[in-house]
């Protein structure tokens, strides 16, 4: 069945328009909710990952043979971790400015 190019171009507005209202709605109800979680989820991994891997920094925690067998998993965020731990913090970081 063919449909006429009108009907299409409004089928694709309505679409656009239901993924927009979505959209808006997302960001009414539970954006911010989403980002702590992303938030926390990133300092809880950020310490499993020193935990584990403190002995790059000089911070032994665990021995070496439990380090070794996480090893595999872990090596792809090495880099982003040791930047993001030895990134200089300052109060204002600290603070979250919600209100």
């Amino acid at each position: 069945m063919k449909y006429s190019p009108g009907v299409v171009e409004i089928a694709r507005k309505l679409r656009a328009l239901a993924s927009a209202l979505g959209d808006i709605v997302y960001g009414a109800t539970i954006y911010e909710m989403v980002r702590d979680l992303q938030k926390e989820r990133g300092r809880i991994e950020r310490l499993f990952v020193l935990v584990v891997f403190g002995d790059f920094l000089g911070i032994p925690i665990l021995p070496p043979y439990y380090a070794l067998q996480l090893l595999p998993y872990v090596v792809p965020s090495i880099e982003t971790w040791k930047t993001s731990l030895l990134r200089e913090r300052d109060l204002i970081d600290l603070v979250d400015f919600d209100t």
